[in-house]
C-alpha cells in the first residue's frame, strides 16, 4: 500500500502504539515462487471435516457433555460429512467417554458410525497421551490420528524451549510410537495426520523437513495417504500470504500423490474465509474448520459459509444444507451459543431486505423469476436464480420468503407493495404505492420499529377502505340499471353532514353515474385512475378496486373491498371522496 498521503484524506496518525508489532514479512520468510493460485478456480468441494467436537468444543465456556456431542455427532452425520474430528481423549474424560460410546457402539453395530464416515482423534507428541488417544480409539474400525507439536521459532523458544532439531525429534519419536501401535492393531484401518501448529508463522523449508520425514517415517502411499495439515493458528497477514504458504508447500512437498494436502485457518483477522478459499486455490484439498465458524479467539473458519460459498457459484458443496434452520438450532443447543442474526447464510436476518432500494429490487426480481420459470416451463424451484441482493435462493436452504423484505422507517413502496400482495392478495397500483409508502413511513416513524405484513394491510384498511363505509359521507342504499338508450343510472340515498337525500346520476358507466349523482349532491367528483383485481381465488373471494379522484381541489386514493367487484368499486371512490376531507 502506498504511504503517499493526500490532501483528500484528512486521516492523521492516532494516538495507539502500532510500532509494537512487526508486520508479517519480518517475523517469517515467505519464498518467492511461481504463483499459479490467482488463476485457479474452485470446480470441485474439498473434503470438509468439521473441528466441532475438538477444537470447537475446547473453546466453550461450558464444554459438551456427551449427550449434546452425540447430537452434534448425528446432526455432522446426517449432513454428509465423511470424516469428523471427535475429540481429543487425553484432554480430558468427556472427550475420552464420547469416543469410547462410539467404538462400543460401532463393535455393537448400533449404527453410530456408518462405513464411509472415518473419525479424527487428535494428540500432542507424546507417548502417554499417543497411548491413552489408542486407548480411546480401541474397537473403532477406522480412525485418523492428528498428530501435532508446535513449529514456529516463538513457540519453540518461549514455549517448548527447544531447537528447530530437538522439536524433529520428539515429532519423530512420536510417530514412531503412533506406528508401531498401529502395527499392533492389524485389523483397524489406522491412518496418520500430522499438523504443524503455528504453520504460518514456521520457516517454510522446516515445515518442509519435518512433514517429509513423516511421510517417509509412515510410508505415506496413493492408497494409503498422509494428511499434512497446516493451519493458519492465529492470523498474521493477509490471505494471500496465506496461499502463497500453501502453495509452496504442494509444489515442494515430497509424494505429493500420497499427501492430502490440509488447512486449518482460524479467524483472528476476520479473514478465515478467505484464507481457506485462497487455499484451495492454491493446491489444499481439505478444509477443517467449525459449523458456523465456532473456536478459540475469533473462532475457526466458518464451513457453513465456505460451502455455501460454492453453492452460490454453482458448485455442489456435497453437503445437505436444505434446512439451516434445523442445523442452526441444534448447533446452537449444543455450543449454547447464538448464531450472529448477520450470519452470512444462516442468520435470522441473513435474507431480510430494510432498505427501500433493495426492497423494490428484490420484489422486481421475484416476478421476473417467477416469469423466467414460466417462460422455461419448469417450477420456480428449478429454474436459474438472478434476484438481485440475494445470491442464493432462501428456499434452497430451507428458508421462506416470509422474513426477505421487512418494513420500517427506512423501507421504500416496493417492500410494502410485495408484503401486501404475498401475504394480503393486495396488489397495489404503482401510482398509489407513493402515498402509501408516505402513510407508513409516518407511521414507522413514530413508532420507532418495524411494521409486520398484518400491520401493514390494517394500516391499508385503515387508510383507504375504512373512509368508504365510515366516513361523513356514506351511501344508505344505491342501485344500478340502464336507461333506454344504454347509459347507466346510479340511484341512491347519500348522508352528508347528517342529512339524507335521495340522488340520482347517469354515465356511460356504473362509475361515471355514481359520479354524477354526487355531482347533483354537491360533490364534485372526476375519477382519473381506477384497478380492480380479485384478492384470492374461487367464486367466493374478494375483490379489490382502488379509485384515484380529484375531489374539489384535493387528489385522493381510496380503495373498497366486496365479494361483488361493483360494490368494491363504489366503496373506493366513496373512500377517496371522503378522504380528501382528511388532510395528511
Amino acid at each position: 500500500m502506498s504511504t503517499l498521503t493526500y490532501d483528500w484524506n484528512p486521516q492523521r496518525p492516532g494516538p495507539m502504539p502500532h510500532h509494537r508489532y512487526r508486520p508479517y514479512q519480518e517475523r517469517v520468510n515467505v519464498p518467492a515462487g511461481q504463483r499459479s493460485w490467482p488463476d485457479a478456480r474452485i470446480e470441485r468441494a474439498p473434503l470438509w471435516v468439521p473441528v466441532d467436537l475438538r477444537d470447537g468444543n475446547q473453546a466453550l465456556a461450558e464444554p459438551m457433555d456427551t449427550g449434546r456431542k452425540r447430537r452434534f455427532f448425528e446432526l455432522l452425520v446426517s449432513m454428509g460429512f465423511k470424516e469428523i474430528e471427535v475429540g481429543y481423549p487425553s484432554a480430558s474424560r468427556d472427550d475420552f467417554a464420547f469416543v469410547r460410546e462410539l467404538a462400543a457402539s460401532s463393535a455393537a453395530g448400533g449404527g453410530a458410525l456408518p462405513d464411509d464416515v472415518t473419525v479424527v482423534v487428535f494428540t500432542p507428541a507424546r507417548r502417554d497421551l499417543i497411548e491413552r488417544t489408542f486407548e480411546a480409539i480401541e474397537g473403532l474400525p477406522r480412525a485418523v490420528v492428528h498428530l501435532y507439536i508446535p513449529t514456529s521459532p516463538v513457540w519453540r523458544d518461549v514455549v517448548l524451549g527447544r531447537s528447530r532439531a530437538e522439536v524433529f525429534d520428539v515429532v519423530k519419536d512420536a510417530a514412531e510410537h503412533m506406528a508401531r501401535l498401529a502395527d499392533a492393531r492389524p485389523g483397524a484401518d489406522i491412518r496418520f495426520q500430522f499438523a504443524p501448529e503455528t504453520f504460518n508463522l514456521t520457516e517454510p523449508d522446516y515445515v518442509l523437513e519435518v512433514c517429509d520425514g513423516l511421510t517417509e517415517l509412515w510410508d505415506a502411499s496413493p492408497d494409503r495417504p498422509v494428511t499434512h495439515n497446516l493451519p493458519a493458528t492465529v492470523e498474521i497477514a493477509t490471505p494471500n500470504v496465506y496461499a502463497d504458504q500453501i502453495e509452496y508447500l504442494h509444489r515442494h512437498l515430497a509424494r505429493r500423490d500420497s499427501v492430502i494436502l490440509s488447512v486449518h485457518p482460524h479467524n483472528d483477522r476476520g479473514t478465515g474465509v478467505a484464507c481457506a478459499e485462497l487455499a484451495v486455490l492454491a493446491g489444499a484439498q481439505r478444509v477443517e474448520g467449525c459449523l458456523f465458524g465456532n473456536g478459540e479467539r475469533t473462532g475457526n473458519v466458518d464451513l457453513v459459509t465456505l460451502a455455501l460459498n460454492l453453492y452460490a457459484q454453482g458448485v455442489d458443496p456435497m453437503i445437505d444444507f436444505s434446512d439451516i434452520d434445523a442445523v442452526r438450532e441444534v448447533v446452537e443447543h449444543c455450543n449454547r451459543l447464538p448464531v450472529h442474526p448477520r450470519h452470512p447464510y444462516a442468520g435470522e436476518l441473513a435474507h431480510t431486505a430494510f432498505s427501500g432500494t433493495h426492497q423494490d429490487a428484490i420484489s422486481k426480481g421475484f416476478a421476473h423469476h417467477a416469469r423466467r420459470a414460466a417462460e422455461l416451463g419448469v417450477p420456480e424451484s428449478r429454474a436459474p436464480w438472478e434476484v438481485p441482493y440475494l445470491p442464493i435462493d432462501p428456499a434452497d436452504i430451507g428458508r421462506t420468503y416470509e422474513a426477505v423484505i421487512r418494513v420500517n422507517s427506512q423501507s421504500g413502496k416496493g417492500g410494502m407493495a410485495y408484503l401486501l400482495r404475498d401475504r394480503h392478495g393486495i396488489d397495489l397500483p404503482r401510482d398509489l404505492r407513493p402515498d402509501f409508502s408516505r402513510v407508513v413511513q409516518e407511521a414507522t416513524d413514530d413508532s420507532g420499529r418495524e411494521a409486520t405484513a398484518k400491520e401493514l394491510y390494517e394500516l391499508f384498511r385503515a387508510t383507504y377502505v375504512a373512509p368508504g363505509r365510515e366516513g361523513d359521507v356514506a351511501l344508505d342504499a344505491w342501485t344500478v340499471d340502464r336507461t333506454p338508450d344504454g347509459a347507466h343510472r346510479f340511484v341512491c340515498t347519500l348522508q352528508r353532514d347528517g342529512r339524507a337525500g335521495d340522488f340520482e346520476g347517469v354515465g356511460n358507466g356504473p362509475l361515471s353515474a355514481f359520479a354524477d349523482a354526487l355531482a347533483a349532491a354537491g360533490l364534485a367528483v372526476d375519477i382519473l385512475d381506477y384497478a380492480e383485481h380479485a384478492v384470492g381465488t374461487g367464486g367466493a373471494s374478494e375483490a379489490v378496486a382502488y379509485a384515484r379522484c380529484r375531489v374539489g381541489d384535493a387528489v385522493r386514493w381510496g380503495a373498497g373491498l366486496d365479494t361483488s367487484v361493483l360494490a368494491a368499486s363504489v366503496q373506493a371512490v366513496l373512500a377517496a371522496v371522503n378522504r380528501a376531507g382528511v388532510t395528511r
